[in-house]
Formats: C-alpha cells, structure tokens, sequence
C-alpha cells in the first residue's frame, strides 16, 4: 500500500537509486572467523508491507567486526556480541564508534553496521524518506542472522543498541513480524534491545513482542524526539508481556552521549507533532486522538500537517556517564546468561 509505505518513512516516499558496492565479497556465512569490514547481504524494502511480504529487492551492505583485545583469546571461546545501528546521521566517530569501544572493554563483541554507505546515502536527517526504516530494521535483523554464524560468538547473546534512526531499529526488531520476516527459519532473536534517544511518534506495533530486555535511555529536555511519546510505547509494550526498562536523562537533548554542546539545528525533520500507530498486523495507520484509520488519501495530508523541523542536538557530560552505567548493567547482564 503506497500511502502506508510513506508513514514507514514519516514522510512521502521519493524515488531514490541504491547503489551497490562494487568492491569485496559478499558473505552470508561466518564460520571462518573473520572480522573487519564485512559485505553480506540485505534487502531495500518500500516499507512495512513490502518488507512483512517478502518481495523487497535485494542489497549488500557493510558493517565492522571487532573483538574485545583482537587477536587474544582462544578459537573456542563464545562471547557475546551488539550489533550497533546508527542514526540519521551515519556513524560517527564520538557515537556508533565510541560506543563500540565501550563495548569492547566489557568483554563484547561488535558489529557496526553501515545502512547508508553501501546505498550511496550520507545522511538522511533532514529527509527521512531517503532510507524507509524498514530497510534498516532489515539490516540489523539480516546482521544478528550473519553474526549467529560465527564461532566466536554466542548466537543466544547477541543484542543490539542504536542512536535516534537507530534507536528505532533497535526496538522494532523486538517485534515479531519483522523478525519472522528475516528469520523464515529457526529461533535466532535478539537477547537485548538499547535504544537511546528514539522517535516513538509514528510507532510500528505488532504481536508478539519479544520477552527480552528493552532498554530506552532518553533525554528529559529532548525537543526533536519528547520523551513522552516513548513512555506511551512503553506503556504499549509492557501490556504485552514487553521487559522493559526506561531512564529519562533530565535536562538531556537529542544526542546527549555526544562530545559537543548542545545547539538548534534548523533544517533536520521530526515527528514530534504526529501521533499516529502504525500496526502490522494487517498493515494500517491509526490516529492516537481519535483511534481512527486513516484511508491512503488521508495519510498525505495528515503527515504535511504534523511533520516539523528543527531540533536541539548536545551533549550532557552527566547524562552520558548515566547511560554508560546503564548499558554497562545491561549487558553485564547480558554476558552473565
């Protein structure tokens, strides 16, 4: 449905060419150990519905392997492993990159996983529609499969992490839909979900959710994605059997984990002014005022209305050490099962 894969994307859809790398093999399998850059494959869906069909075109894409003190530790040890998915943004180096280093330091895995590059994008937070969410939703279920693979890795402790766009990635992979879309086989799912910062305003919803730990770290002063409109998903996900844990950062904006101050930045596209579910089961929009369907003529209008711009993005020295003992608890807990 047209007008539903625009919500995918929280605007209207534009045509856009993926360009695919043309360097590298491509792997599906990673029984032989390696780390490093990594091409494996992935699919480009148009949205939800296109992506819970099955019939989304095929992509290659990138991430970064490391292991914790690379080259120690013996051929047979299984550790635990994050797939880390970015925002909007792309991955930098003071976030997706710090944050793997952190990480690391705890005895973990990691695996950065690039959604843009491969698909000639460089950022999409001032147009969303450039990348729909679903295809990074995809990629991040696509790299658990491909990490499940290693033997140096514990296929039943395998998490994820993800910042804004990402954050998102790291929550909708909880929802069983998409997983089963991905894994038509098997029961590889991710043990642990940490979403810092996300945009709930234009939820996916859908049964069941996954029983592992949910994670949202969000900042109290955050103006580009309210932290009120997570805690109604929160709500959402804990009527459903959802584990999930929330820390409101007070006084902390969009991207409080970064080194720079905070600023306004004029240009960038939020959600912050819809509210509108997005259920998948089947595929339908529906207004949270009202609880009304929106019809595919509707939903254009509607998006014109409540899409907005601009955006406070800092960081916060104190909200940063605050959701670094947060994941640090998570993921010990993590490693200790």
């Amino acid at each position: 449905m047209r007008a539903l894969t625009q919500v995918a994307s929280c605007v209207v859809l534009l045509a856009v060419a993926f360009i695919e790398p043309a360097y590298g093999e491509t792997v599906s399998n990673l029984s032989d150990g390696r780390s490093g850059q990594i091409l494996f494959p992935s699919v480009t869906p148009s949205g939800p519905t296109q992506f819970l069909a099955g019939d989304a075109p095929a992509s290659v894409i990138s991430g970064t392997l490391a292991f914790p003190n690379e080259g120690g530790g013996t051929a047979s040890e299984r550790l635990p492993a994050m797939v880390i998915s970015h925002g909007s943004g792309g991955i930098l180096p003071d976030r997706e990159l710090a944050w793997a280093e952190r990480l690391r330091k705890l005895g973990v895995a990691t695996f950065v996983v690039d959604s843009f590059g491969p698909r000639g994008i460089a950022s999409t937070g001032a147009d969303q529609s450039r990348l729909p969410l679903a295809a990074s939703v995809a990629d991040a279920l696509h790299a658990l499969g491909l990490l499940a693979t290693h033997p140096r890795i514990d296929p039943t402790r395998i998490g994820i992490i993800g910042f804004s766009k990402g954050g998102q990635v790291a929550l909708y992979s909880a929802l069983e839909p998409f997983r089963r879309a991905v894994m038509a086989e098997g029961d590889i799912r991710f043990a642990l979900h940490v979403a810092l910062y996300a945009s709930c305003s234009i939820p996916y919803m859908a049964e069941p959710v996954s029983t592992a730990p949910i994670v949202f770290l969000l900042g109290g002063a955050d103006d580009y994605t309210p932290s009120a409109h997570c805690t109604r998903y929160v709500d959402w996900l804990r009527a459903r059997g959802g584990d999930v844990r929330l820390t409101v950062l007070e006084g902390a904006h969009h991207g409080f984990d970064l080194p720079n101050p905070p600023r306004f930045l004029p240009r960038v596209q939020s959600a912050r002014g819809c509210g509108m579910d997005i259920r998948l089961n089947p595929v339908e929009a529906r207004l949270w005022a009202d609880g009304r369907i929106l019809q595919s003529d509707e939903i254009d209008a509607y998006l014109r209305g409540c899409m907005q711009r601009g955006g406070t993005f800092g960081g916060k020295p104190e909200a940063l050490a605050q959701a670094i003992r947060e994941v640090e608890a998570a993921v010990n807990r993590l490693s200790r099962r």
